[in-house]
């Protein structure tokens, strides 16, 4: 993963060519060609700079988009846990419709309203998937709202938003990192299936867009396909590892040998 981020951070100097960069006379070049090792594609774009610049745009997925699902999950998990009564009964039924319309669908229908800006693929992604995150942190704010030192923060003097903030919240955010760790991968398929589609983010380079550009070219040059791929594949293996070490780090039933 750190070699993931450090290819995103740095694709403008790793890559040969820029990820908009056209050279009509080598369109379609095979593998090996000399000056463009992965081939070029129909306008004659190098394939591996638009793959290390694909990496960034999944970078900025798993960045932004989870960002973006993490906080709202918090503000309606937290308050709807904590608050109860009519205020978690309005949030709750508002995460309900959300958790029964197909997140999937629900992101295609807001890229379509609002446009293939950076912003509107982000916050289409994030409200798509914050619901199951919502949920798990209200149950684990209502198990812990109910401990003794939550009764002894209240006991104190302590008020509501800083027992929910600094007792309450710190301790419910284990298994929410969890969560949002295999989040991260789905929210970079996410991205990915709406590139394919043609819909992702405009004027940037995507595994999903080069995917859907390669089919056509299959059988001739499957390396157009293949390449991206592989880096797509690469990617969500590493973010679900990190995963895997996130929840056995939390799993405090998890016995040592």
């Amino acid at each position: 993963m750190v070699v993931l981020a450090l290819v995103a951070i740095f694709a403008p100097v790793l890559a040969p060519y820029g990820h908009a960069e056209t050279n009509y006379d080598q369109t379609l070049a095979p593998l090996g060609t000399p000056g463009h090792v992965l081939g070029t594609d129909v306008l004659g774009r190098d394939m591996l700079s638009r793959m290390i610049f694909g990496f960034r745009t999944a970078l900025l997925v798993a960045v932004v988009a989870e960002a973006l699902s993490v906080l709202f999950a918090l503000l309606v998990g937290l308050t709807a846990g904590y608050r109860g009564g009519r205020v978690e009964s309005f949030l709750m039924a508002i995460t309900d419709v959300m958790y029964a319309f197909p997140g999937y669908l629900f992101a295609v229908l807001l890229v379509t309203v609002f446009g293939r800006s950076f912003w509107s693929v982000m916050i289409a992604i994030a409200i798509a998937g914050w619901v199951t995150q919502a949920r798990l942190m209200r149950a684990q704010v209502m198990t812990i709202k109910k401990r003794e030192f939550v009764e002894a923060a209240k006991g104190m003097g302590a008020k509501g938003p800083t027992i929910a903030t600094r007792y309450i919240l710190p301790n419910a955010l284990g298994p929410l990192l969890v969560t949002t760790s295999f989040a991260v991968p789905a929210a970079i398929t996410t991205e990915a299936g709406l590139s394919l589609l043609g819909m992702g983010i405009a004027d940037m380079p995507s595994w999903g867009a080069m995917i859907n550009e390669g089919v056509r070219y299959a059988t001739s040059m499957p390396h157009m396909v293949i390449s991206p791929a592989l880096a797509f594949a690469v990617t969500l293996l590493a973010f679900t590892w990190i995963g895997d070490g996130i929840r056995d780090a939390f799993d405090v039933t998890q016995e040592e040998g």
